[in-house]
Protein backbone atom coordinates (compact mmCIF):
# COMPACT_ATOMS: atom_id res chain seq x y z
CA UNK A 1 0.00 0.00 0.00
CA UNK A 2 1.09 3.60 -0.55
CA UNK A 3 0.91 5.60 2.55
CA UNK A 4 2.22 9.00 3.01
CA UNK A 5 5.19 10.18 5.63
CA UNK A 6 3.55 11.05 8.87
CA UNK A 7 6.78 10.62 11.01
CA UNK A 8 8.35 13.56 13.02
CA UNK A 9 11.90 12.91 13.57
CA UNK A 10 14.51 14.46 15.87
CA UNK A 11 15.43 16.92 13.26
CA UNK A 12 11.54 18.42 12.99
CA UNK A 13 10.56 21.20 15.55
CA UNK A 14 8.65 20.25 18.95
CA UNK A 15 6.13 22.58 17.57
CA UNK A 16 5.38 19.97 15.04
CA UNK A 17 3.99 17.71 17.70
CA UNK A 18 0.47 19.04 18.41
CA UNK A 19 -0.03 19.05 14.04
CA UNK A 20 0.74 15.06 14.81
CA UNK A 21 -1.66 14.83 17.03
CA UNK A 22 -4.26 17.03 15.91
CA UNK A 23 -4.13 15.53 12.12
CA UNK A 24 -4.50 11.99 13.63
CA UNK A 25 -7.72 13.31 15.63
CA UNK A 26 -8.95 14.67 12.67
CA UNK A 27 -8.40 11.03 10.74
CA UNK A 28 -10.09 9.07 14.13
CA UNK A 29 -13.22 11.44 13.77
CA UNK A 30 -13.80 10.35 9.79
CA UNK A 31 -14.45 6.78 11.26
CA UNK A 32 -12.24 4.62 9.11
CA UNK A 33 -10.56 2.86 12.03
CA UNK A 34 -13.49 1.90 13.55
CA UNK A 35 -14.22 -0.73 10.20
CA UNK A 36 -13.43 -4.37 10.52
CA UNK A 37 -11.05 -4.23 7.67
CA UNK A 38 -8.94 -1.49 8.50
CA UNK A 39 -7.98 -2.96 11.72
CA UNK A 40 -7.42 -6.30 9.81
CA UNK A 41 -5.35 -4.58 6.97
CA UNK A 42 -3.36 -2.69 9.27
CA UNK A 43 -2.32 -5.64 11.35
CA UNK A 44 -1.77 -7.54 8.16
CA UNK A 45 0.65 -5.02 7.02
CA UNK A 46 2.66 -4.73 10.44
CA UNK A 47 2.90 -8.87 9.75
CA UNK A 48 4.84 -8.21 6.56
CA UNK A 49 6.86 -5.35 7.64
CA UNK A 50 8.10 -7.48 10.72
CA UNK A 51 8.47 -10.63 8.44
CA UNK A 52 10.33 -8.73 5.16
CA UNK A 53 12.15 -6.40 7.70
CA UNK A 54 13.28 -8.82 10.06
CA UNK A 55 17.05 -9.17 9.19
CA UNK A 56 17.22 -4.62 9.57
CA UNK A 57 15.23 -5.64 12.95
CA UNK A 58 17.73 -8.24 13.91
CA UNK A 59 20.93 -5.95 12.72
CA UNK A 60 19.25 -3.31 15.02
CA UNK A 61 18.94 -4.84 18.05
CA UNK A 62 22.59 -6.34 18.17
CA UNK A 63 23.81 -2.65 17.69
CA UNK A 64 21.49 -1.17 20.47
CA UNK A 65 22.03 -4.38 23.11
CA UNK A 66 24.57 -7.05 21.59
CA UNK A 67 21.32 -9.08 21.40
CA UNK A 68 22.30 -12.43 19.84
CA UNK A 69 20.06 -13.25 16.34
CA UNK A 70 18.02 -16.03 18.27
CA UNK A 71 16.98 -14.20 21.45
CA UNK A 72 16.17 -11.23 19.53
CA UNK A 73 13.84 -13.48 17.02
CA UNK A 74 12.53 -15.44 19.89
CA UNK A 75 12.03 -12.47 22.64
CA UNK A 76 11.41 -9.61 19.87
CA UNK A 77 9.98 -10.92 16.38
CA UNK A 78 8.62 -13.83 16.77
CA UNK A 79 6.54 -12.77 19.56
CA UNK A 80 5.42 -10.23 17.63
CA UNK A 81 4.44 -12.18 14.76
CA UNK A 82 2.60 -14.77 17.14
CA UNK A 83 0.99 -11.84 18.75
CA UNK A 84 -0.43 -10.52 15.47
CA UNK A 85 -1.29 -13.83 14.29
CA UNK A 86 -3.80 -14.55 17.83
CA UNK A 87 -5.05 -11.02 17.17
CA UNK A 88 -5.92 -11.46 13.67
CA UNK A 89 -7.78 -14.69 14.51
CA UNK A 90 -9.89 -13.55 17.49
CA UNK A 91 -10.47 -9.68 16.06
CA UNK A 92 -14.27 -9.93 14.55
CA UNK A 93 -15.44 -12.40 18.24
CA UNK A 94 -13.67 -9.57 20.16
CA UNK A 95 -15.57 -6.58 18.40
CA UNK A 96 -19.03 -8.51 18.39
CA UNK A 97 -21.33 -6.76 20.99
CA UNK A 98 -20.89 -9.04 24.51
CA UNK A 99 -24.48 -9.84 25.81
CA UNK A 100 -25.52 -10.29 29.31
CA UNK A 101 -29.27 -10.71 30.76
CA UNK A 102 -31.57 -8.23 31.07
CA UNK A 103 -33.81 -8.43 34.52
CA UNK A 104 -37.12 -8.90 34.87
CA UNK A 105 -37.57 -5.10 35.70
CA UNK A 106 -36.48 -3.76 32.10
CA UNK A 107 -38.42 -6.79 30.40
CA UNK A 108 -38.98 -6.88 27.05
CA UNK A 109 -35.50 -5.78 26.48
CA UNK A 110 -31.87 -7.04 25.95
CA UNK A 111 -28.13 -5.87 27.18
CA UNK A 112 -25.07 -5.55 25.67
CA UNK A 113 -21.70 -4.32 25.94
CA UNK A 114 -20.05 -2.83 22.88
CA UNK A 115 -16.50 -2.50 22.52
CA UNK A 116 -15.24 1.07 21.31
CA UNK A 117 -12.27 2.37 20.27
CA UNK A 118 -10.71 5.24 22.59
CA UNK A 119 -9.57 7.81 19.79
CA UNK A 120 -6.10 8.07 19.67
CA UNK A 121 -3.45 6.90 21.67
CA UNK A 122 0.31 7.97 22.71
CA UNK A 123 2.79 4.68 23.04
CA UNK A 124 5.76 5.18 24.75
CA UNK A 125 8.48 2.10 24.40
CA UNK A 126 11.04 1.18 26.17
CA UNK A 127 14.85 0.14 25.51
CA UNK A 128 15.11 -3.40 26.78
CA UNK A 129 13.15 -4.83 24.25
CA UNK A 130 13.24 -1.52 22.02
CA UNK A 131 11.04 -3.58 19.19
CA UNK A 132 8.29 -5.34 20.97
CA UNK A 133 7.43 -2.70 23.38
CA UNK A 134 6.42 -0.75 20.58
CA UNK A 135 4.94 -3.22 18.85
CA UNK A 136 3.24 -5.21 21.28
CA UNK A 137 0.83 -2.41 22.84
CA UNK A 138 0.64 -1.09 18.97
CA UNK A 139 -1.41 -4.58 17.83
CA UNK A 140 -4.01 -4.17 20.59
CA UNK A 141 -4.22 -0.33 19.90
CA UNK A 142 -4.88 -1.15 16.16
CA UNK A 143 -6.93 -4.11 16.87
CA UNK A 144 -9.06 -1.64 19.09
CA UNK A 145 -9.62 0.66 16.34
CA UNK A 146 -7.70 3.42 16.99
CA UNK A 147 -4.86 5.91 15.76
CA UNK A 148 -1.73 6.12 17.91
CA UNK A 149 1.44 7.64 18.30
CA UNK A 150 4.72 5.83 18.75
CA UNK A 151 7.55 7.62 20.96
CA UNK A 152 10.39 4.26 20.62
CA UNK A 153 13.43 4.80 22.97
CA UNK A 154 15.97 7.13 22.31
CA UNK A 155 18.18 4.60 24.29
CA UNK A 156 18.19 2.32 21.52
CA UNK A 157 18.80 4.41 19.18
CA UNK A 158 19.16 2.03 15.73
CA UNK A 159 16.18 0.58 16.45
CA UNK A 160 14.32 3.85 17.06
CA UNK A 161 15.34 5.29 13.91
CA UNK A 162 14.85 1.67 12.23
CA UNK A 163 10.82 2.22 13.49
CA UNK A 164 10.58 5.69 12.07
CA UNK A 165 11.24 4.41 8.85
CA UNK A 166 9.39 1.11 8.46
CA UNK A 167 6.12 2.58 9.82
CA UNK A 168 5.37 5.11 7.32
CA UNK A 169 6.53 2.88 4.66
CA UNK A 170 3.73 -0.38 5.70
CA UNK A 171 1.49 1.71 8.16
CA UNK A 172 -1.21 3.95 7.30
CA UNK A 173 0.39 7.57 8.68
CA UNK A 174 -2.97 8.69 8.54
CA UNK A 175 -3.66 7.31 11.88
CA UNK A 176 0.15 5.89 12.97
CA UNK A 177 2.78 8.32 13.71
CA UNK A 178 6.47 7.71 15.07
CA UNK A 179 8.46 10.94 16.84
CA UNK A 180 11.97 9.81 17.48
CA UNK A 181 13.58 11.86 20.46
CA UNK A 182 14.25 12.33 24.14
CA UNK A 183 13.11 14.22 27.38
CA UNK A 184 12.09 17.23 25.28
CA UNK A 185 10.03 15.73 22.92
CA UNK A 186 8.42 12.88 25.49
CA UNK A 187 7.15 16.32 27.52
CA UNK A 188 5.84 17.68 24.47
CA UNK A 189 3.76 14.66 23.78
CA UNK A 190 2.57 14.31 27.53
CA UNK A 191 0.88 17.91 26.91
CA UNK A 192 -1.40 17.00 24.12
CA UNK A 193 -4.45 15.54 24.79
CA UNK A 194 -4.38 11.94 24.01
CA UNK A 195 -7.54 9.23 24.84
CA UNK A 196 -5.32 6.83 26.44
CA UNK A 197 -1.13 6.55 27.28
CA UNK A 198 0.83 3.36 27.56
CA UNK A 199 3.92 3.50 29.26
CA UNK A 200 6.25 0.94 29.63
CA UNK A 201 9.09 1.69 31.98
CA UNK A 202 10.69 2.77 35.14
CA UNK A 203 8.38 3.97 38.09
CA UNK A 204 9.96 7.83 38.10
CA UNK A 205 8.97 8.47 34.97
CA UNK A 206 5.75 6.64 35.42
CA UNK A 207 5.32 8.71 37.97
CA UNK A 208 5.57 12.28 35.53
CA UNK A 209 3.23 10.13 32.70
CA UNK A 210 0.42 9.43 35.17
CA UNK A 211 0.43 13.50 36.40
CA UNK A 212 0.54 14.86 32.73
CA UNK A 213 -1.98 12.48 31.96
CA UNK A 214 -4.32 13.75 35.07
CA UNK A 215 -3.98 17.14 33.15
CA UNK A 216 -6.21 15.83 30.37
CA UNK A 217 -8.15 13.11 32.98
CA UNK A 218 -6.89 10.79 30.16
CA UNK A 219 -6.09 6.83 31.39
CA UNK A 220 -2.82 5.02 31.49
CA UNK A 221 -1.53 1.94 31.18
CA UNK A 222 1.53 1.52 33.37
CA UNK A 223 4.02 -1.31 32.86
CA UNK A 224 6.64 -0.77 35.44
CA UNK A 225 8.82 -3.09 36.91
CA UNK A 226 10.15 -3.38 40.73
CA UNK A 227 12.07 -6.30 42.45
CA UNK A 228 10.38 -9.52 41.41
CA UNK A 229 11.57 -12.03 44.11
CA UNK A 230 12.23 -15.81 42.84
CA UNK A 231 11.69 -18.22 46.06
CA UNK A 232 13.33 -21.56 46.11
CA UNK A 233 11.94 -24.10 48.61
CA UNK A 234 13.31 -27.02 49.67
CA UNK A 235 11.55 -29.49 48.08
CA UNK A 236 12.12 -28.17 44.43
CA UNK A 237 14.36 -29.64 41.58
CA UNK A 238 17.76 -28.04 41.51
CA UNK A 239 18.88 -28.78 38.57
CA UNK A 240 15.79 -27.45 36.56
CA UNK A 241 15.32 -24.52 38.86
CA UNK A 242 18.86 -23.28 38.01
CA UNK A 243 18.23 -23.79 34.63
CA UNK A 244 15.41 -22.01 34.78
CA UNK A 245 16.52 -19.11 37.17
CA UNK A 246 20.01 -18.86 34.20
CA UNK A 247 17.44 -18.54 31.56
CA UNK A 248 14.98 -16.06 33.03
CA UNK A 249 17.53 -14.00 34.82
CA UNK A 250 20.91 -13.53 31.88
CA UNK A 251 18.04 -13.09 29.07
CA UNK A 252 19.11 -9.92 27.07
CA UNK A 253 21.95 -9.35 30.04
CA UNK A 254 19.17 -9.38 32.88
CA UNK A 255 17.75 -6.11 30.98
CA UNK A 256 14.17 -7.51 31.19
CA UNK A 257 11.29 -6.00 33.43
CA UNK A 258 10.31 -9.32 34.53
CA UNK A 259 13.79 -10.86 35.37
CA UNK A 260 14.29 -12.70 38.94
CA UNK A 261 15.87 -9.43 40.62
CA UNK A 262 16.49 -11.60 43.52
CA UNK A 263 16.59 -15.47 45.44
CA UNK A 264 15.16 -16.58 48.42
CA UNK A 265 16.68 -19.58 49.59
CA UNK A 266 17.52 -21.74 52.66
CA UNK A 267 20.89 -21.60 53.90
CA UNK A 268 21.45 -25.19 53.93
CA UNK A 269 20.08 -25.37 50.09
CA UNK A 270 22.26 -21.97 49.13
CA UNK A 271 25.51 -23.88 48.42
CA UNK A 272 24.07 -26.12 46.32
CA UNK A 273 21.73 -23.87 44.63
CA UNK A 274 24.36 -21.40 43.80
CA UNK A 275 26.98 -24.25 42.14
CA UNK A 276 24.21 -25.47 40.02
CA UNK A 277 23.68 -21.94 38.40
CA UNK A 278 27.34 -21.53 37.92
CA UNK A 279 26.70 -25.24 36.08
CA UNK A 280 24.61 -23.63 34.17
CA UNK A 281 25.60 -20.49 33.53
CA UNK A 282 28.54 -22.13 31.92
CA UNK A 283 26.79 -24.87 29.55
CA UNK A 284 24.73 -21.50 28.38
CA UNK A 285 27.28 -19.39 27.80
CA UNK A 286 30.74 -21.15 28.19
CA UNK A 287 33.82 -20.29 30.44
CA UNK A 288 34.56 -17.08 28.37
CA UNK A 289 31.49 -15.39 28.19
CA UNK A 290 32.53 -11.63 27.16
CA UNK A 291 33.23 -13.54 23.60
CA UNK A 292 30.04 -15.36 23.55
CA UNK A 293 27.82 -14.09 20.96
CA UNK A 294 24.70 -15.25 22.68
CA UNK A 295 25.41 -13.54 25.79
CA UNK A 296 24.22 -9.68 25.35
CA UNK A 297 25.68 -5.93 26.16
CA UNK A 298 24.48 -3.20 28.55
CA UNK A 299 22.64 -0.54 26.78
CA UNK A 300 24.63 2.36 27.56
CA UNK A 301 27.26 3.93 29.67
CA UNK A 302 25.19 5.21 32.37
CA UNK A 303 23.44 1.55 33.18
CA UNK A 304 26.86 0.08 33.03
CA UNK A 305 28.46 2.83 35.84
CA UNK A 306 24.99 2.05 37.48
CA UNK A 307 25.40 -1.89 37.80
CA UNK A 308 28.97 -1.77 38.75
CA UNK A 309 28.41 0.80 41.10
CA UNK A 310 25.79 -1.99 42.60
CA UNK A 311 29.15 -4.30 43.23
CA UNK A 312 31.04 -2.25 45.29
CA UNK A 313 32.07 -3.66 48.93
CA UNK A 314 29.53 -6.57 47.97
CA UNK A 315 30.67 -10.37 48.75
CA UNK A 316 30.87 -11.74 44.53
CA UNK A 317 30.93 -15.22 45.07
CA UNK A 318 30.63 -15.80 40.98
CA UNK A 319 31.24 -13.88 38.25
CA UNK A 320 31.63 -9.91 38.63
CA UNK A 321 34.04 -9.64 35.02
CA UNK A 322 33.95 -5.79 33.43
CA UNK A 323 34.81 -4.43 30.70
CA UNK A 324 33.82 -0.66 30.12
CA UNK A 325 34.70 -0.24 26.86
CA UNK A 326 32.09 -2.71 25.15
CA UNK A 327 29.49 -2.66 28.18
CA UNK A 328 30.34 -6.06 29.24
CA UNK A 329 29.14 -7.27 32.94
CA UNK A 330 29.25 -11.46 33.29
CA UNK A 331 26.22 -13.16 35.06
CA UNK A 332 27.41 -12.54 38.68
CA UNK A 333 25.90 -14.20 41.77
CA UNK A 334 26.27 -11.67 45.17
CA UNK A 335 25.82 -13.88 48.00
CA UNK A 336 23.90 -12.28 51.14
CA UNK A 337 24.13 -8.31 50.60
CA UNK A 338 23.55 -5.61 53.10
CA UNK A 339 19.24 -5.07 52.28
CA UNK A 340 20.12 -1.05 52.92
CA UNK A 341 22.52 -1.28 50.00
CA UNK A 342 21.51 -0.07 46.93
CA UNK A 343 21.65 -3.34 45.26
CA UNK A 344 18.32 -4.53 47.44
CA UNK A 345 16.93 -1.06 47.27
CA UNK A 346 16.94 -0.41 43.43
CA UNK A 347 15.20 -2.54 40.77
CA UNK A 348 18.75 -4.20 39.50
CA UNK A 349 17.82 -4.59 35.77
CA UNK A 350 21.27 -5.93 34.94
CA UNK A 351 23.27 -9.52 35.08
CA UNK A 352 23.35 -9.12 38.95
CA UNK A 353 21.60 -11.89 41.17
CA UNK A 354 21.60 -11.44 44.93
CA UNK A 355 20.87 -14.70 46.58
CA UNK A 356 19.65 -14.36 50.18
CA UNK A 357 19.93 -16.92 52.75
CA UNK A 358 16.97 -17.95 55.30
CA UNK A 359 17.42 -19.64 58.60
CA UNK A 360 14.10 -21.33 57.47
CA UNK A 361 11.79 -20.56 53.90
CA UNK A 362 9.43 -19.70 56.54
CA UNK A 363 10.50 -16.35 56.33
CA UNK A 364 10.48 -15.88 52.64
CA UNK A 365 6.75 -14.56 52.29
CA UNK A 366 7.20 -11.83 55.07
CA UNK A 367 10.48 -10.42 53.31
CA UNK A 368 8.56 -10.90 49.96
CA UNK A 369 5.83 -8.65 51.90
CA UNK A 370 7.98 -5.88 53.09
CA UNK A 371 8.37 -4.38 49.87
CA UNK A 372 6.34 -3.02 46.88
CA UNK A 373 4.01 -5.32 45.18
CA UNK A 374 6.74 -6.49 42.59
CA UNK A 375 5.81 -7.15 38.27
CA UNK A 376 6.82 -10.92 38.67
CA UNK A 377 7.03 -13.52 41.36
CA UNK A 378 8.60 -16.56 41.05
CA UNK A 379 8.51 -20.07 43.74
CA UNK A 380 10.03 -23.03 43.13
CA UNK A 381 8.50 -26.35 44.66
CA UNK A 382 7.17 -29.11 44.73
CA UNK A 383 5.20 -29.09 47.45
CA UNK A 384 1.49 -28.20 47.09
CA UNK A 385 0.46 -26.77 50.49
CA UNK A 386 4.12 -24.44 50.26
CA UNK A 387 2.76 -23.17 46.26
CA UNK A 388 -0.96 -22.55 48.06
CA UNK A 389 1.07 -20.38 50.54
CA UNK A 390 2.38 -18.14 48.35
CA UNK A 391 -0.46 -18.10 46.23
CA UNK A 392 -2.53 -16.59 48.75
CA UNK A 393 0.05 -14.62 51.05
CA UNK A 394 1.34 -12.49 48.43
CA UNK A 395 0.37 -10.03 45.90
CA UNK A 396 2.34 -9.62 42.83
CA UNK A 397 1.52 -8.66 38.82
CA UNK A 398 2.05 -12.08 37.50
CA UNK A 399 3.05 -15.43 39.77
CA UNK A 400 4.79 -18.42 37.57
CA UNK A 401 5.34 -21.43 39.80
CA UNK A 402 8.60 -23.65 38.82
CA UNK A 403 9.66 -21.57 35.65
CA UNK A 404 10.78 -17.67 35.00
CA UNK A 405 8.33 -15.57 32.70
CA UNK A 406 6.64 -18.38 31.02
CA UNK A 407 3.68 -16.86 31.46
CA UNK A 408 4.34 -14.05 28.76
CA UNK A 409 3.73 -16.85 25.98
CA UNK A 410 0.41 -17.21 26.89
CA UNK A 411 -1.93 -14.56 25.13
CA UNK A 412 -5.04 -15.91 27.20
CA UNK A 413 -3.04 -14.59 30.75
CA UNK A 414 -3.18 -10.59 30.85
CA UNK A 415 0.17 -8.87 31.64
CA UNK A 416 0.55 -6.04 33.91
CA UNK A 417 1.49 -4.98 37.48
CA UNK A 418 -0.22 -3.94 40.11
CA UNK A 419 0.52 -1.10 42.89
CA UNK A 420 3.73 0.65 42.29
CA UNK A 421 4.83 -2.48 39.81
CA UNK A 422 1.68 -0.72 37.12
CA UNK A 423 -1.64 -0.45 36.11
CA UNK A 424 -3.62 -1.73 33.84
CA UNK A 425 -2.61 -4.81 31.50
CA UNK A 426 -2.64 -6.10 28.04
CA UNK A 427 -1.62 -8.86 25.81
CA UNK A 428 -4.74 -11.06 23.72
CA UNK A 429 -8.14 -9.84 24.22
CA UNK A 430 -6.58 -8.13 27.64
CA UNK A 431 -4.93 -5.18 25.16
CA UNK A 432 -7.83 -5.17 22.73
CA UNK A 433 -10.16 -4.10 25.90
CA UNK A 434 -7.21 -1.85 27.40
CA UNK A 435 -7.82 0.66 24.29
CA UNK A 436 -11.36 -0.25 24.30
CA UNK A 437 -14.02 1.67 26.09
CA UNK A 438 -17.06 -1.13 27.29
CA UNK A 439 -19.81 0.89 25.71
CA UNK A 440 -22.62 -0.30 27.82
CA UNK A 441 -26.83 -0.48 25.91
CA UNK A 442 -29.32 -1.42 26.78
CA UNK A 443 -32.64 -1.54 24.03
CA UNK A 444 -36.12 -1.66 24.89
CA UNK A 445 -39.35 -2.24 23.01
CA UNK A 446 -42.31 -0.04 22.87
CA UNK A 447 -44.37 -2.77 23.42
CA UNK A 448 -45.79 -3.35 27.05
CA UNK A 449 -45.48 -0.16 28.65
CA UNK A 450 -46.17 -1.19 32.00
CA UNK A 451 -46.61 1.85 34.41
CA UNK A 452 -45.91 0.55 37.74
CA UNK A 453 -42.72 3.09 37.74
CA UNK A 454 -44.87 6.25 36.74
CA UNK A 455 -46.10 8.16 39.51
CA UNK A 456 -48.60 8.28 41.05
CA UNK A 457 -47.82 6.14 43.57
CA UNK A 458 -49.70 3.58 45.44
CA UNK A 459 -49.07 0.86 48.02
CA UNK A 460 -49.61 -1.34 45.62
CA UNK A 461 -47.45 -0.32 43.14
CA UNK A 462 -44.22 0.07 45.45
CA UNK A 463 -45.13 -3.27 46.71
CA UNK A 464 -44.95 -4.68 43.00
CA UNK A 465 -41.47 -2.82 42.61
CA UNK A 466 -39.69 -3.68 45.80
CA UNK A 467 -40.82 -7.51 44.24
CA UNK A 468 -39.55 -6.53 40.90
CA UNK A 469 -36.44 -4.87 42.21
Amino acid sequence: MSVANNSVSEEKTISAIAQVVSDLKNTFATGVTKSVEWRAEQLTQLKRMTEEQQDKILAALGSDLGKCKAEAWTSEIGYTLSDIDHTLKHLKKWMKPRKVSTPIAAQPGKSYQLAEPLGTALIIGAWNYPFQLVFAPLIAAIAAGNCAVLKPSELAPATSSLIAKMVPEYLDSNAIAVVEGAVDETTELLKQPFDHIFYTGGETVGKIVMRAAAEHLTPVTLELGGKSPCIVENSANIDVTAARIVWSKWMNAGQTCVAPDYVLVEKSLSNKLIAAIQTKVEAFYGTDIANNPDYGRIVNERHFQRLTGYLQGQNVVFGGQQDAQTKFLAPTIVLDPDPQSRLMQEEIFGPILPVITLDSIDQAIPLVNQRAKPLALYAYTNDKTYEQKVLNQTSAGSTCINDGFMFMVNPELPFGGVGNSGMGNYHGKFGFDTFSHLKTVMKRSFKFDVSLRYPPFSNIKSAILKRLL
